[in-house]
């Protein structure tokens, strides 16, 4: 029976859709129940209309929610249909919860989280009235299915015995049904917290619109769960939620809240003639040096400018980087520290890592209703729209390497295991910190061959640096003073926080720790960084696009000659491209200037001069990064080849390595070179040794 109140509460409704949905009820009503089958309402204008009646929305959901969709029912529509199934769904609360503070206060009421999909099962049918046929008398009896549990009937309403019964399956009235769970965004997180999770059930014409890895806004009933089995309930209760609206967000950084003050104070720096080294003063201030690498990762925070073409192919505008070093050179200082300012960001060690972790795993769990395979987002996937920095790329195994190859250069993630096949988004930067082949860089062997990553990998980086620590009396002063300063600054500000009688004052402390403070606060550095990718596209201006394209074409020019190598592939071109707009991007330019493209082409020349540079010839050769040889260890591979091919046939046991190596001799091939070339072909299983000192082509 509806009470007085209830119709007061179903007037009221019917009020409220009168004054504000008048449109969407009328599209609804033509759309339904094929196309649409809900009416989505807005907190706000409910607030607006009736401040207690939305406020009791929150607090009594399922109760209100009733009222609503009766208020629905009749309402009178211009065209006979009736809205029978329809439902009422809010969106956009207030306030968005955090899943870490949802506490058992908010049991029952309607509220609004966060996330990521971090898995979602299949839409499957759900029953909400079940009907079951007696087996003796045939007699319906119909069941509504509310419980978690499956109910069945305890007689028969004809005969009264009871049973047996048989489900009808045609009779029963189903519902669509899906399940999820969503992780907290990256972006929300401090210092090392382990994300955590909520599950939330989701039903009729919201499943089936989200996979993994999307950053979604979820707004629910928040329900508990008792753990344990029916033999032993345990007094603790697990979370969920029952889903009324999920809206899909892909706005970058939706959880950076930028208030006008900030916006002030970030326009304001942006116009500061030394922007630039006030960037590069604020990344890892306690490391000493390495200006031209701190400004390429600030590039890399900022990123250039993700392109759609009108035939609907994407170029990217992240930039990929590598730090290859020696030990103890500050290289995942750096990238943790990167990680703390980038907006949204994942930091992984190569060790740890498995190609499933990176990428996406399918996994077969009770997720859901009985075992399913479901497929689960990994790092890269996790960081789309941020920085993905993984440390310690060479001590992951080469397997799980390749995984990489296709996030970096397409952005996506294909994934074909246990009969899933999808295609996740990963638009990310990588930041990658590598150690040299033997753990320390040797100053006579060419720095490309040190570098124990494939070649396929290490072309995909749009600059690669080499950090060597070579022992310089002036820079190891000023290094060790910075150290020390460092040091002693933590060691003030420590004993004045733990020691309550310590005897020095905030301004000694404030004086020191000045030396070792970033030039812009981390905080301000973040909504900076979610600023500028929000809201600033920049185009090329004519000097830039000229200025770049006399640095490729000149470059290129060098190896116009018959045995020159190639100096640089087009690869490298995008890429100056990408720094040239991140350069524009860190002061806010809608124009890519030539200070910009000059700012790019001196770091890729930085670069190509420390790792693209055959170290024979001095000569520019992209083959020592795109293939792991520079042109003239190709041609003296072949010529050794030739020499071998040559001789095996004149000698029964194959071609003696001495005569091999005299012949080398006589053609310019230096012998300790040839000895060199003659291991990496036999490891390479390309000659072989029939004898001791004998050798063989395969």
């Amino acid at each position: 029976m509806a009470t007085a109140e209830n119709t007061e509460l179903i007037d009221r409704f019917e009020e409220f859709y009168r004054n504000y949905y008048r449109n969407e009820i009328g599209e609804l009503a033509q759309k339904y129940p094929n196309d649409q089958k809900s009416l989505y309402i807005d907190w706000d204008d409910l607030y607006r209309f009736d401040p207690d009646l939305a406020d009791d929305y929150r607090t009594k959901p399922e109760q209100i929610q009733e009222y609503a969709e009766e208020a629905l029912r009749l309402y009178d529509l211009p065209v006979d249909v009736s809205l029978g199934q329809a439902h009422v769904r809010v969106r956009n609360l207030p306030e968005s919860e955090d899943i870490r503070d949802l506490r058992h206060e908010h049991h029952g009421n309607l509220v609004a989280v966060r996330g990521i999909i971090r898995k979602a099962t299949d839409v499957r049918p759900k029953v909400i009235e079940a009907a079951f046929e007696c087996q003796r008398c045939g007699t319906l009896t119909r069941i509504p299915q509310t419980a978690g549990d499956f109910q069945e009937p305890h007689d028969c309403q004809g005969c009264e015995r009871q049973g047996p019964f048989r489900l009808n399956t045609d009779q029963s009235q189903f519902i669509d049904a899906q399940k999820l769970r969503v992780q907290e965004s990256p972006e929300g997180l401090r210092g090392g917290e382990t994300p955590q999770s909520i599950d939330i059930n989701i039903e009729d014409d919201i499943t089936g619109h989200v996979t993994a890895g999307d950053h979604v806004r979820v707004t629910g009933i928040l329900k508990l769960d008792q753990r344990g089995n029916d033999n032993e309930k345990s007094p603790m209760f697990d979370i969920y939620m029952e889903g009324v609206s999920v809206e899909i967000e892909d706005e970058q950084f939706e959880d950076m809240e930028i208030t006008d003050a900030d916006k002030k104070e970030i326009v304001e720096l942006s116009n500061e003639a030394d922007i630039y080294d006030k960037m590069v003063g604020a990344i890892a201030p306690s490391i000493y040096g390495y200006e031209k690498e701190k400004l390429a990762m600030m590039l890399q925070l900022f990123s250039g400018v993700t392109k759609e073409l009108p035939d609907g192919s994407r170029i990217r505008g992240d930039l990929h980087m590598l730090l290859i070093g020696d030990p103890g050179t500050g290289k995942s200082q750096m990238l943790s520290y990167i990680e703390n300012i980038a907006p949204r960001s994942v930091y992984t060690s190569g060790k740890g890592s498995s190609s499933a972790g990176l990428t996406a795993a399918a996994v077969r769990d009770d997720f859901g209703d009985g075992q399913q395979w479901t497929l689960e987002a990994g790092a890269l996937v996790l960081a789309d729209q941020g920085i993905a920095a993984i440390d310690e790329l060479d001590k992951m195994s080469p397997e799980d390497r390749s995984a990489m190859h296709e996030a970096l250069e397409q952005q996506r993630i294909s994934v074909s295991k246990a009969g899933i096949n999808a295609t996740l988004k990963s638009r990310c930067s990588l930041l990658g910190a590598a150690n040299p082949k033997y753990g320390r860089f040797d100053q006579y062997e060419p720095i490309g061959e040190q570098i124990d990553l494939e070649p396929a990998l290490i072309s995909r980086f749009d600059l690669i640096f080499t950090v060597t620590d070579k022992p310089d009396e002036e820079k190891d002063r000023n290094l060790a003073e910075h150290i020390i300063q460092t040091n002693y600054a933590g060691e003030l500000h420590t004993h004045r926080t733990e020691n309550p009688t310590s005897n020095f004052s905030e301004e000694e402390v404030g004086t020191v720790t000045e030396e070792v403070a970033p030039t812009i606060e981390p905080d301000l550095l973040r909504k900076y960084v979610a600023y500028a990718k929000r809201n600033c596209f920049p185009t090329m201006t004519e000097e830039a696009k000229t200025r770049i394209e006399d640095f490729y074409v000149d470059l290129r020019m060098k190896g116009q000659d018959e045995d020159a190598p190639v100096p640089v592939t087009a690869r490298k071109l995008e890429a100056l491209v990408r720094l040239a707009e991140a350069s524009a991007r860190i002061r806010l330019s809608d124009t890519v200037d030539e200070a910009d493209a000059d700012r790019a082409v001196d770091i890729a020349h930085y670069c190509l001069k420390e790792i693209g540079v055959d170290p024979e010839t001095g000569e520019f050769d992209a083959d020592v990064v795109e293939t792991g040889q520079s042109k003239t260890q190709r041609d003296r591979i072949q010529n050794i080849k030739g020499i071998i091919s040559d001789i095996e046939d004149e000698y029964d046991e194959g071609a003696p390595a001495d005569v091999v190596i005299e012949r080398a001799e006589e053609v310019g091939i230096d012998e300790s070179k040839a000895e060199h070339e003659i291991d990496k072909l036999k490891q390479k299983g390309e000659v072989y040794e029939p004898r001791t000192d004998h050798l063989r082509t395969t």
